[in-house]
């Protein structure tokens, strides 16, 4: 069989799969990779900061909201904190697979979230505080999934994945206004 035969075999690259042997220390990240892997995981940073303060704003007003008649509210901010929670994991993942570092700094949290965080004490305004941060959220992936486009289907897949959750959250939040 000719060498062109072979390096085209089944319409693959098979001189580019056999460099991926090489690097090892890239981990997934092979040669054919077509993502700005340094924006990808600036991006990537912004949607962990969002999904931090977003754990932390669930968690505060799952703490503080009191009452009998607002049990299946504290339940849901509960449950959507752990979700967040599974994001945030998820993405820290991602930017270690992409050999960048998760940006965890309290310090700058807040200036590099998307969403906001909400100090309410009334049940209503909590629930406002999150569907705007879920709606905030949903634009924010939106936007990086079109700016990522296919040069990642990894990331892009993970994005419209949390992306998901994140408009089931608006929903839910949704519902729970009076």
């Amino acid at each position: 069989m000719a060498a062109s035969t072979i390096s085209t075999l089944a319409g693959l690259d098979t001189n580019a799969i056999r460099q991926a042997a090489q690097n090892l220390a890239d981990g997934p990240v092979t040669a054919g990779y077509k993502g700005d892997r340094e924006e990808v995981i600036k991006l990537l940073n912004g949607a962990l900061a969002t999904e931090l303060v977003c754990i932390l704003r669930y968690k505060r007003h799952y703490y503080t909201v009191t009452g009998l008649q607002n049990a299946a509210i504290k339940a849901e901010f509960l449950e959507h904190a752990q979700q967040e929670q599974e994001h945030a994991d998820w993405l820290a993942e991602r930017i270690i697979q992409l050999n960048g570092e998760p940006d965890f700094n309290p310090a700058t949290l807040l200036e590099r979230s998307h969403a906001e965080y909400d100090d309410s004490r009334e049940v209503q305004s909590m629930v406002r505080a999150n569907l705007i941060a879920e709606r905030v959220a949903i634009e924010s992936y939106r936007q990086m999934i079109e700016q990522i486009g296919e040069s990642d289907p990894t990331t892009r897949q993970l994005l419209i994945k949390i992306m998901a959750v994140e408009e089931e959250h608006a929903d839910d939040m949704r519902d729970l206004l009076e």
